[in-house]
C-alpha cells in the first residue's frame, strides 16, 4: 500500500478534509487533520448544503455515513420560493406535491437547469458533526493555524501559529479558497468574476426577522431583479442566512471604506446599491444579532496545472476555487476526497506520484466543467431577464 507506515497530514477541517480523513481511516491509514479553529463550535456555518448524486452522496456512501446523513436532512430546506425585487411571489415549490423538475433534452446545454434539481439538503453544522463524530479520537488537532512548511527527508515539516510543528510524509491541502498550502504547488492567481456577495446571518430569526422567516417556510427564497440577486434561507438552529449578490467593480468596496462590523453602514450601502428594491428587504438589517461576511467571487483559471509532487496534494476550493452559482463547491471537495482516497489505497498504482497524477488530471478536468457551469449560471442570474429565465426552468409549463 502506498501509505503503509506513513503519516498523512490534512490541513483544513472542512467537508473535503473530514471526508478524506474518514475514508483514509477506514483503510487504517495514519492521518491527522490540522484545523485552525479552536474547537468544533467556533466556525460560523453557511447555508444548507444539497448533496449531489454524482459527488457528495457518493462520498457519504463510500464513507458508510449515508444513513446518518438521511437522519439529519431537512426536507423543506430544498424547496424554493421565487420572488421579484418588489417581493411579489412568482413561484412556490411548497405548493407542488411532486417536484416539477424534469430532465429535458437540452439539460446538458443549460447549466442553470442544475440548480432546480431536487436534492436532499442538510445544515452544514449537522453534516460537519456527522463527519467529526465518525473519526477516531484525537484525529482533529484544533488550534492549528498553518503558517508555513519546509521539505524534510521525503516529506514536510509543518509549522503552526501556536508554535508547534509536526512532520508528515504526505501533506494534503484542504484549507479552502484562500489556501496557504496551494502556494507550494502553484503560483497561478485567482481571477475576479465581476460579482461580489455579502453574506449576512441573523440569529434567532423568528424574533429578529419574523416576516422574512415566516415567508421562507423553512426553505429558500430566490429574488432576482435589476441584474442583482438576493438569496436567503433558514437553518435548523433558528438562524437565517442571506446573500446579496451584485455586479460590482473589484475595488469598489475597498475604495468606499465599507466597514463590515458596522451594520448601519452595510444597510446604507444596501439602500444605495439596491435602491430599486422593495423596503420589505430592509428587515434583514433591523436585527442586533447580525453578522456580515464580505465575499468577492474569484476563480482559478480553467487551464490551470502544476507539477505533480509525491508528497503534496490540494483538493476542494484550494485546488479549484469558484463562485457558488452551480452549488458544486462542497460536493466537488467531497468527491475529490473519495477519489483521492481511492487512488492512494486501491493498490492499482506502482507509486504514489503516479497515483496522485492520475487523481489530479481527473480532478482538474471535472473542475473545469463545473467552473464553466457556475460562471454561466452567475451571468444568467445577474442578467436583465434573469427572473423570467429562472421561472422557465423551475416551472417549464409556464
Amino acid at each position: 500500500m502506498l501509505l503503509q507506515n506513513k503519516q498523512v497530514a490534512i490541513v483544513g477541517g472542512g467537508m473535503g478534509g473530514l471526508v478524506l480523513a474518514r475514508l483514509l481511516q477506514l483503510q487504517n491509514i495514519n492521518v491527522k487533520v490540522y484545523e485552525r479553529d479552536l474547537d468544533s463550535k467556533v466556525r460560523i456555518q453557511g447555508s444548507p448544503l444539497d448533496l449531489h448524486e454524482d459527488s457528495g452522496l457518493i462520498a457519504m456512501e463510500k464513507a458508510n455515513l449515508l444513513d446518518e446523513f438521511y437522519k439529519k436532512i431537512r426536507p423543506n430546506a430544498s424547496k424554493a420560493r421565487i420572488v421579484n425585487q418588489n417581493f411579489e411571489l412568482k413561484f412556490d415549490e411548497h405548493t407542488i406535491q411532486k417536484t416539477i423538475f424534469q430532465e429535458t433534452s437540452n439539460a446538458n446545454h443549460d447549466s442553470l437547469q442544475d440548480i432546480s434539481k431536487p436534492r436532499p439538503e442538510i445544515d452544514r453544522s449537522e453534516l460537519r458533526a456527522i463527519l467529526l463524530h465518525s473519526l477516531l479520537p484525537e484525529t482533529i488537532v484544533w488550534d492549528s493555524h498553518f503558517i508555513s512548511m519546509e521539505k524534510e527527508n521525503n516529506g514536510w515539516r509543518l509549522f503552526f501559529k501556536n508554535g508547534k510543528n509536526i512532520y508528515a510524509d504526505l501533506v494534503i491541502g484542504a484549507d479552502g479558497a484562500n489556501s496557504k498550502i496551494r502556494s507550494y504547488l502553484s503560483t497561478q492567481k485567482p481571477i475576479y468574476s465581476g460579482i461580489t456577495m455579502i453574506e449576512g446571518t441573523i440569529y434567532n430569526a423568528q424574533e429578529n426577522a419574523p416576516k422574512l422567516f415566516e415567508f421562507s417556510k423553512g426553505g429558500k427564497v430566490l429574488a432576482l431583479g435589476n441584474e442583482q440577486t438576493i438569496m436567503y434561507g433558514t437553518k435548523g438552529d433558528g438562524s437565517l442566512m442571506f446573500l446579496l449578490s451584485s455586479k460590482i467593480p473589484e475595488n469598489w468596496i475597498a475604495e468606499n471604506d465599507l466597514d463590515f462590523k458596522n451594520n448601519q453602514k452595510i444597510f446604507d450601502w444596501f439602500k444605495e446599491v439596491y435602491k430599486d428594491w422593495s423596503s420589505d428587504w430592509h428587515e434583514f438589517f433591523k436585527s442586533k444579532e447580525l453578522h456580515f461576511i464580505f465575499r468577492p467571487q474569484y476563480y482559478f483559471p480553467q487551464n490551470q496545472s502544476w507539477e505533480t509532487q509525491e508528497n503534496l496534494i490540494i483538493i476542494g476550493d484550494s485546488a479549484h476555487r469558484m463562485p457558488p452559482f452551480a452549488g458544486k463547491g462542497a460536493n466537488l471537495a467531497m468527491l475529490d476526497a473519495f477519489e483521492l482516497a481511492d487512488c492512494l489505497t486501491n493498490n492499482l498504482f506502482s507509486d504514489r506520484k503516479i497515483a496522485i497524477s492520475y487523481f489530479e488530471k481527473r480532478m482538474l478536468k471535472r473542475a473545469t466543467k463545473a467552473l464553466n457551469d457556475t460562471l454561466s449560471n452567475g451571468e444568467q442570474l445577474h442578467s436583465k431577464n434573469a427572473l423570467e429565465r429562472l421561472l422557465s426552468i423551475f416551472n417549464p409549463s409556464v
